[in-house]
C-alpha cells in the first residue's frame, strides 16, 4: 500500500495531468493506479488547492454538526420517553 496523498498533492497531481504529460504518465511517476486518478478528478474537479482544502474542511465540520444533531435528537427522544413514562 503506498503512502496517502494530500488534498494539495492531490491537486497538483490532477493539474500535471492537464497540462502536457498523459494520465498513464502521471499515474507511473506517482505510482497510483488510473482507477484512482480519476476517482480524485471526480472528487476534486478544477478547484485548485484552497478550494480543495476548503471542501475537506467543510465536508469535516459538516460531519461533526451531524453527529451533534444525531447526539442531540438521541437526547431529545429519551427525554420524551421519561416524560411519557412519569404521565
Amino acid at each position: 500500500m503506498g503512502k496517502r496523498k494530500t488534498t494539495e498533492e492531490k491537486v497538483r497531481i490532477l493539474r500535471q495531468a492537464d497540462g502536457s504529460a498523459t494520465i498513464l504518465e502521471v499515474c507511473d511517476e506517482y505510482n497510483i493506479s488510473e482507477q484512482t486518478f480519476h476517482r480524485w478528478k471526480k472528487e476534486l474537479g478544477l478547484l485548485d488547492v484552497k478550494q480543495a482544502k476548503r471542501l475537506k474542511e467543510l465536508e469535516a465540520e459538516n460531519r461533526r454538526l451531524k453527529t451533534i444533531v444525531a447526539d442531540q435528537m438521541l437526547g431529545m427522544e429519551i427525554l420524551q420517553e421519561a416524560l411519557e413514562k412519569k404521565l
